[in-house]
Order: C-alpha cells, then sequence, then structure tokens
C-alpha cells in the first residue's frame, strides 16, 4: 500500500525550466498533506517531454507505474490533463485502476474519482469535454492552415523548386521558373525523366531526382 504522484510536462523547454514539474510537485505534496496521506520522495513518478495525447499506459514512466499498482494503492494528479486528453481512454484506465482496488485522486476535480460518486461522474463529464475541446482545437488549426495556404502563406518545411519565400509568402523565383519552363520543353520532346535530371545538375548544378522532377514537369 502506497501512494504515487504523477507528474508530466508535454515540451522538454518546460521540462528543462522545471517551473511546471515543481507546481505540480507542491500541488501534489500539499495534497497528499491535507488528506494525511504518507508520499515517499521516490514515489514522485515524472514525465518529461510527453504529449498528453499518448495513452497513460504507453508512456515510458506511466506504464511502469500502471503495472506496479496494486490494491490500497493511491494515485494523485494535479489536473486531469496530466493523465488524459481521451475520453475513452480516461474510463478505460480508470475502470481497470479501480477494479485492482486503487484510488485515483485528481486535485482540480477535489479528489477522490473512484470511490466518490460525484467525482465519478465529474470525472466523466470533464473527460469527455476535454477530449471534444482538443479536437475542436484540431479542427480549427486545420482550417486556419487551410486558409494560410489558400493565401499563399508558407506554413514551413520544404521549399518546391520554383519557389521562394518572402514576407512568409510563397512567390515564384523567376530564373527557377525558367528552368522548369526548359525542364517542360525537354519533357515535350520525350526526353526522360533521367536525362532531365542529370541535364538540371550537370547544367545549373541543381540535384534533383527523376521522381521529384516528375512532379514539375
Amino acid at each position: 500500500m502506497a501512494t504515487y504522484g504523477y507528474i508530466r510536462v508535454s515540451t522538454l523547454q518546460q521540462a528543462n525550466d522545471g517551473d511546471s514539474l515543481e507546481t505540480q510537485l507542491k500541488q501534489i505534496g500539499s495534497y497528499s498533506s491535507l488528506k494525511g496521506f504518507e508520499i515517499l520522495s521516490e514515489n514522485f513518478v515524472t514525465e518529461r517531454g510527453v504529449s498528453g495525447s499518448l495513452e497513460f499506459e504507453k508512456r515510458p514512466e506511466g506504464s511502469k507505474l500502471f503495472e506496479k499498482l496494486g490494491s490500497g494503492d493511491i494515485l494523485i494528479f494535479s489536473k486531469l490533463d496530466r493523465a488524459f486528453r481521451n475520453t475513452r481512454n480516461a474510463l478505460n484506465t480508470l475502470h481497470e485502476l479501480k477494479q485492482r482496488g486503487v484510488s485515483v485522486h485528481f486535485i482540480d476535480l477535489g479528489g477522490d474519482v473512484t470511490n466518490d460518486g460525484i467525482g465519478s461522474v465529474i470525472f466523466t463529464i470533464l473527460s469527455a469535454f476535454a477530449s471534444f475541446e482538443r479536437e475542436r482545437i484540431a479542427t480549427r488549426i486545420r482550417e486556419v492552415k487551410q486558409v494560410q495556404k489558400a493565401d499563399g502563406k508558407f506554413l514551413g518545411g520544404f521549399t518546391r523548386f520554383g519557389f521562394t519565400v518572402k514576407e512568409d509568402k510563397l512567390i515564384p523565383n523567376p530564373e527557377q521558373q525558367a528552368i522548369i519552363k526548359e525542364m517542360k520543353g525537354m519533357r515535350r520532346r520525350r526526353m526522360s525523366l533521367r536525362r532531365i535530371s542529370k541535364w538540371l545538375d550537370r547544367t545549373h548544378g541543381v540535384s534533383m531526382s527523376h521522381s521529384t522532377v516528375s512532379t514539375l514537369v
């Protein structure tokens, strides 16, 4: 029978800064003292640089803790989103731990969500809401990127040959566009993609695979 505190930060920068880690540590420590739980320093489990979208039992440290927990143990989180972002995973994990006799506490939900009926209802509702909100944000980000792409805004990554980035927008590169025009002429004359690739390297010093050439001509 032991008490464990689980702490997670989603980015390596946060983990290195230590602020989020320290805050969660203090919250769990204070809550344990208030409830009369004895939590040893070695029973604080810290997950650094791990996204909340990864299921709890699949995280490097979370998986070890999940296997270790047994009857009479207490598991404390500072917030719901430190443990789960997916409703199904949240409910399945909580059910499994409850079956083992583990008490799960979320400080932001008021405490025990396994043995308290109201706490369990709140946990279910907020888990569903958190999952919905995450999907809503992801949809909004996709929509914004689509609008930015339609507006010609560069969204990062590889810059296609024939274009250059200026003021966060993709604009045609005159010199490269002229080369592409030559390449298209060669292709119309039935020159192979491999020959065009070799010509490009020999004449303009541009190394490009024949498969990439095919996307331009």
